[in-house]
């Protein structure tokens, strides 16, 4: 079931604006009307806008499900935006899957992900803007003077959300905003845009389309929301944020950082010293992805449940020994005093962080407890973990469940609190950013810690947090791009626990890390100019490159 090349078909006007069922039972007459008729239709069939909104969130773990070979909706690498933050973190150093013939995800680990006709970069490039096609139906449902406060709202929204999009797709296509403003990155969708002819445009003008849209939901939003899927001003100030990191608009990013994090506070040393980051309820959550009932019965395998959950009784995962690994790299430099150590497996299969778990074989009926999952084997179900496994991730349905339906962390409290800590401390005030840093980990992840007794520079001791803390929930690769870092995951002088195929290093500067565009974009938009240069890694190459953060 390894993932497989695949021949695209046209991805064309129609493509980017379709979301999903509920939407497109309102909208039979979809591409027929003008930007007036379809406002004057909404005003008069309210409930048709209704679910053109709510369909614009339910597509956040929703499959894509269309392709050339007869449209296969159960793909088990298809899964939204949940497979993209996975590719991600695949492609960066931390996190790795086994190379057998049940990844999905090889071609992350190996960097195949520049072939345009592979199923995997397709998804990542098409679920974005397929959304991007949703936001800009709904801010057009609307007349442009608008005072209707719900109108607004969505509005608001819509427009977070499109940032959000553009956001998935921008650090990807070019070098870092600091480095390559004026260097071309993804196509914007714009009103009036010729499709087939729509150049990329340049780094800073996606950046300040990006900023414009945070804007303009930062004033028009409030706390209010009835479930933390939807967007509030939270989340709109915890997105611009990130935009404004990346930027190195270093006050405000501190500023904003602040505002998301109003009415909330980290997950406490209890509280992640076993398997979490399942419930969107959690109170340190400020925006996630709902996984309803709905999207699990779509597909048992196209969950987070089924590939970074290691106890789902109905998965790839656990079933054939898939489930996602901490490279040792980065795990030697967790603190033992760290609660976080226990958020992976050790050499032997330990961790305190299971000791009260237990899982039974409903064939057998014996049940293992703590340290004895971890050679625990249920028949076409569970083998046996690997060392380094993550059990960072529970199971909102309980150990050994069959319903895979954990929900996704888009947005945390953490992530804000490591925020503000950098730009603090790279807009001039670096004692405050290490007063920021240690008292979150020291009262919420380590008591011993202490921001200088690893002898890291404070951007890479930072760094290092991130990518502890955000490990597995799609951040390596943003990180490593903004900060212009090399990918690390290997030193040659210590034992690798990757595969083989993907014991290799890549320069900062390499052009291989630059995405290249799906053949049917080329082939459909006259514009684009596709990104070129280098060639996909070789196994053992660079292995003196040192990131700062594992050396």
């Amino acid at each position: 079931m390894k993932i497989y090349k695949i021949s695209l078909f046209m991805l064309g006007v129609t493509m980017l604006t379709t979301a999903c069922n509920d939407i497109d039972k309102q909208n039979p007459e979809r591409g027929t009307l003008t930007k007036d008729q379809v406002q004057a239709t909404n005003e008069a069939i309210p409930e048709r806008m209704q679910a053109t909104f709510s369909g614009m969130f339910s597509m956040m773990g929703r499959p894509h499900g269309t392709w050339p070979t007869g449209g296969n909706a159960n793909r088990a690498d298809d899964f939204g935006f949940i497979m993209s933050a996975l590719s991600l973190d695949l492609e960066g150093a931390d996190m790795h899957i086994p190379d057998v013939g049940y990844n999905w995800f090889s071609t992350c680990g190996e960097y195949s992900s520049r072939n345009a006709n592979y199923a995997n970069p397709y998804i990542r490039y098409v679920t974005p803007y397929r959304q991007i096609g949703i936001c800009n139906e709904i801010i057009g449902s609307y007349a442009a003077d608008t005072q209707d406060p719900d109108a607004i709202n969505q509005i608001a929204q819509a427009r977070a959300m499109r940032a959000f999009d553009y956001m998935a797709l921008a650090p990807y296509f070019q070098f870092t905003y600091a480095q390559a403003k004026d260097s071309p990155c993804i196509p914007i969708l714009k009103d009036g845009v010729d499709y087939a002819n729509n150049p990329r445009a340049t780094v800073e003008e996606v950046w300040n389309y990006i900023l414009d849209d945070l804007n303009y939901a930062v004033e028009h939003l409030t706390a209010e929301r009835t479930t933390k899927d939807l967007i509030n001003l939270n989340v709109a100030y915890g997105l611009r944020a990130r935009a404004n990191l990346v930027m190195q608009n270093w006050s405000a990013a501190v500023s904003d950082a602040e505002k998301a994090m109003e009415g909330y506070t980290p997950a406490t040393i209890s509280e992640v010293s076993k398997p979490a980051f399942v419930d969107i309820n959690e109170h340190n959550w400020i925006w996630g992805i709902n996984i309803t009932t709905e999207l699990q019965a779509l597909g048992a395998y196209c969950t987070s449940s089924s590939w970074v959950c290691a106890f789902s009784g109905d998965s790839y995962a656990a079933a054939v020994q898939c489930t996602p690994m901490i490279n040792v790299l980065l795990y030697d430099k967790i603190p033992e005093t760290d609660v976080r150590k226990g958020w992976w497996l050790d050499e032997n299969l330990h961790s305190p962080n299971w000791a009260d778990l237990s899982w039974t074989d409903p064939k057998t009926g014996v049940t293992a407890v703590g340290d004895q999952l971890g050679e625990f084997y249920i028949e076409d179900v569970k083998e046996a973990y690997l060392p380094y496994t993550n059990i960072k991730f529970g199971m909102k349905s309980g150990v050994g469940s069959t319903i895979n339906n954990n929900d996704w962390p888009l947005m945390r409290v953490e992530e804000m609190i490591l925020i503000k800590a950098e730009a603090l401390a790279k807009g001039g005030n670096e004692a405050q950013g290490r007063q920021v840093l240690e008292d979150f980990i020291k009262k919420y992840r380590d008591p011993s810690y202490s921001s200088t007794a690893s002898g890291r520079s404070f951007e890479n001791e930072v760094w290092f947090q991130r990518r502890v803390e955000l490990w597995g929930e799609g951040f390596f690769m943003f990180d490593a791009r903004r900060l212009s870092k090399p990918i690390v995951r290997f030193q040659a002088s210590k034992a690798s626990n990757l595969s083989d195929a993907f014991i290799f290093n890549i320069s900062a500067d390499d052009q291989w890390l630059n995405m290249r565009f799906p053949q049917t974009e080329i082939d459909n938009n006259f514009g684009i100019i596709d990104n070129t240069g280098s060639q996909i890694p070789s196994a053992g190459q660079n292995p003196n490159l040192r990131d700062g953060v594992t050396d």
